[in-house]
């Protein structure tokens, strides 16, 4: 019984901040429930085992999940739609004009953004989520940032030089 509540202590807990990244890496609010809804199933499963702090652990399936769901199907690119709980800029321009430029970037290069920047993963940490190399999580920040640019002038200076 100790487990389940601690479960369900986590679940309540950590629902929102796992929602607003998975909304950031699927792009779709709708997507983003349904990746949330399967990570904690999966975490579930597994809660006996888990040792520590189980928020990386769930992150981790997070990730995992929806690199899995956009290799099997190649998601179609869409408009990012309304989330009220990404709605954290105090500029509604400046967030629609970056809702719109991550919608135009493919699934594995707002992937990277999002864990890159969002998440304040290293290189190192985001190739090891994502199961590939830390040279090639470098190339594909520098390949998005470089779109987000050309998509968003406007963005430049929040965009910067960062890579």
């Amino acid at each position: 019984m100790a487990m389940e509540d601690d479960f369900h202590s986590f679940v309540v807990a950590r629902t929102p901040a796992l929602s607003r990244t998975a909304y950031l890496l699927t792009g779709d609010a709708h997507l983003a429930e349904d990746l949330v809804q399967t990570a904690l199933f999966k975490a579930a499963k597994a809660w006996h085992r888990i040792e520590g702090d189980p928020e990386p652990y769930v992150r981790r399936i997070l990730y995992t999940q929806n690199v899995s769901w956009w290799r099997q199907r190649r998601l179609k690119e869409s408009a990012l739609g309304e989330y009220d709980a990404a709605s954290t800029s105090p500029d509604p321009d400046l967030r629609l004009s970056l809702e719109q430029a991550l919608a135009r970037l493919t699934t594995r290069q707002r992937t990277v953004l999002v864990l890159r920047f969002f998440e304040d993963l290293t290189e190192v940490q985001t190739a090891h989520v994502l199961g590939i190399g830390a040279g090639t999580v470098k190339s594909i920040t520098r390949q998005s940032l470089a779109r987000l640019r050309t998509l968003a002038p406007d963005l430049a200076e929040l965009i910067g030089d960062a890579s």
